[in-house]
């Protein structure tokens, strides 16, 4: 069981309720216009702009607020010019960071990043030093009361690699291009999830057996995500169950 997908799956529930849905809705508006700009505003040929769209959608943000962001993608409106850009990094007790932002000026971003790592603990790595740590995966999150079997005989037909046991939830993994169609299938056989989305798993993970050490890099983490520009922090650590309940309670 993967510490990391548990926060994450925290880190979902909480944010179903943040007030600080503005933000939200901004990195989502920018997913959208990206997608739309580097492969165009046709959600049927874009998979990667119908992902972001469904997740706009999944999260309510207005339609006509998503179709403004792909016209500005697709240059049919003005608008600025965002472009994505990863860096990579270390958080205190060797994890690897891998992050990746949307950005309108890349040397404020990257000056951004680089100082919340250096004031937390942590440090910026060069290009190349921990992608390899990392892979691109669809990933839906759904509730531990979904039925086990329903939900294993659509995901072995529907393209999905793993179905993980993470306690409330489980989780399923499927290849980057095969996140629609099993976000499809779930749909089809009326199978509720929290979130699909496409994402960055680790293939080595530190573990993190303290609460004070794994309290470090989660705080690091929430940092770099409340930047802006930031889109997404991918972390490569484990915490046990019990260090997690001490952190939650």
């Amino acid at each position: 069981m993967s510490g990391h997908s548990k926060w994450a799956t925290i880190k979902h529930k909480k944010g179903a309720a943040d007030k600080k849905r503005g933000k939200l809705f901004a990195k989502l508006i920018k997913q959208v216009e990206v997608a739309a700009r580097q492969g165009g505003g046709d959600l049927d040929a874009n998979p990667t702009l119908r992902t972001m769209y469904q997740k706009a959608r999944d999260n309510s943000v207005p339609l006509d607020t998503i179709e403004r962001a792909i016209k500005r993608g697709t240059g049919e409106l003005e608008g600025v010019n965002y472009e994505d850009v990863t860096y990579e990094g270390y958080a205190p007790n060797g994890v690897a960071l891998f992050i990746e932002t949307l950005t309108d000026n890349r040397n404020r971003t990257g000056s951004e990043v680089r100082s919340m790592l250096s004031k937390n603990g942590g440090s910026l790595a060069e290009p190349g030093a921990v992608a390899w740590q990392f892979e691109r995966k669809g990933v839906i999150i759904l509730d531990r009361e979904v039925n086990e079997d329903e939900l294993m005989m659509v995901a072995l037909e529907s393209g999905a690699e793993d179905l993980v046991d993470e306690g409330d939830t489980w989780r399923l993994t499927s290849d980057p291009t095969d996140l629609n169609g099993l976000r499809d299938a779930l749909e089809q056989h009326e199978i509720l999830f929290l979130s699909a989305d496409l994402t960055f798993l680790p293939t080595q993970i530190v573990p993190l057996a303290e609460s004070g050490a794994a309290k470090q890099v989660l705080n690091l983490i929430d940092l770099l995500d409340e930047l802006d520009d930031v889109d997404a922090v991918h972390a490569n650590f484990d915490i046990p169950d019990s260090v997690m309940q001490e952190i939650a309670g």
